[in-house]
C-alpha cells in the first residue's frame, strides 16, 4: 500500500522488513536523483546555471537547456564547469554555495507513477540506494517532500572527488555494506556518468529515457545498454514482471 499525502507535504513513515516471498532478480535497486526520480533539471539545476552564469560569468557561452544536459550526459558537469565554463575550484565552491542556497527553495516533482513504484518495490521487499550529483541531504529532503520511501544509503555531490560517480566506489560500497551481489543489484540512471559507473562495478544498468527526447543521449543509450525505458511505467513494468521495452 503507498501512503497517502495530506496537505501536499510527505508523511514520514516505517518501511517494511524485507518480505519473505519469491525472490527479487533484482533485490537492491541503485537510482540516480535528478531527472531519473525527479524532474530537476529543468526546473532547478539549469536555471540556477543560467542565473549564476549570468551573474558571474557574463563573458561565458549562454547555453539551452538542451545544450547543458548534453554536457552533463558527456564530459559530465565537473569537467564541463571546469574544462568549458572556465571556472577555478575556487570558481565551482561558489558555485556550489550559490547552487545550493538555491535549491533550499525548489523542491522538484517525482515523475508521475515514480512513488507508487518505489512504494511497492521496498513493500515487496526491495532496498533503494541512490548515487547521484546532488546533495544527500537536499535528495532526501527531496524524497521526503514527494512522499517517496527513504532509500537505506545515499552517496551525493558531497563524496570527495576521487569516489564520486562515475568510480564505482558507492557502488563497492552498497555491495559491502549490505551485501549484495553485482548481479543482484539494478543501477536506474539518466545519464553517462551512470552507466560508465555500473560497467566499471559489473553491475547491471538500466537507462532512464522519459525526462527528455535529446537523441544523441537516446541513440548512446540503445546503443550501449540492453535495458532502456522511455517511461515510468515500462521500467515498472520490467522491475515487477521482467517484461523489456
Amino acid at each position: 500500500m503507498v501512503p497517502p499525502l495530506q496537505d501536499g507535504r510527505a508523511m514520514c513513515y516505517t518501511l517494511k522488513k524485507r518480505s519473505k516471498g519469491a525472490p527479487m532478480k533484482f533485490p537492491c535497486l541503485v537510482l540516480d536523483h535528478d531527472d531519473t526520480v525527479v524532474n530537476s533539471t529543468a526546473t532547478v539545476h539549469f536555471p540556477c546555471f543560467a542565473e549564476y552564469t549570468a551573474k558571474f560569468f557574463p563573458k561565458a557561452k549562454r547555453y539551452t537547456l538542451e545544450e547543458y544536459i548534453l554536457k552533463n550526459f558527456s564530459p559530465g558537469v565537473y569537467e564541463f564547469f571546469h574544462g568549458e565554463v572556465d571556472m577555478t575550484e575556487d570558481d565551482m565552491k561558489h558555485e556550489q554555495a550559490y547552487w545550493h542556497e538555491y535549491v533550499q527553495h525548489h523542491v522538484p516533482q517525482a515523475y508521475a507513477g515514480m512513488r507508487e513504484l518505489l512504494w511497492d518495490y521496498v513493500n515487496a521487499g526491495g532496498t533503494i540506494c541512490v548515487v547521484s550529483h546532488s546533495l544527500s541531504p537536499n535528495i532526501l529532503r527531496d524524497y521526503r517532500e514527494n512522499g517517496l520511501p527513504e532509500p537505506e544509503l545515499v552517496y551525493g555531490w558531497e563524496v570527495p572527488k576521487e569516489r564520486r560517480k562515475p568510480q564505482p566506489c558507492a557502488l563497492f560500497d552498497i555491495m559491502e555494506k549490505l551485501h549484495f551481489a553485482p548481479g543482484e543489484m539494478l543501477v536506474l540512471d539518466d545519464l553517462k556518468p551512470g552507466y560508465d559507473m555500473a560497467r566499471a562495478a559489473n553491475v547491471p544498468f538500466a537507462a532512464a529515457l522519459w525526462s527528455n527526447d535529446i537523441p544523441e543521449i537516446e541513440a548512446f543509450m540503445r546503443g550501449n545498454c540492453g535495458l532502456c525505458f522511455k517511461t515510468v511505467a515500462q521500467f515498472r513494468d520490467y522491475l515487477f514482471s521482467g517484461k523489456e521495452a
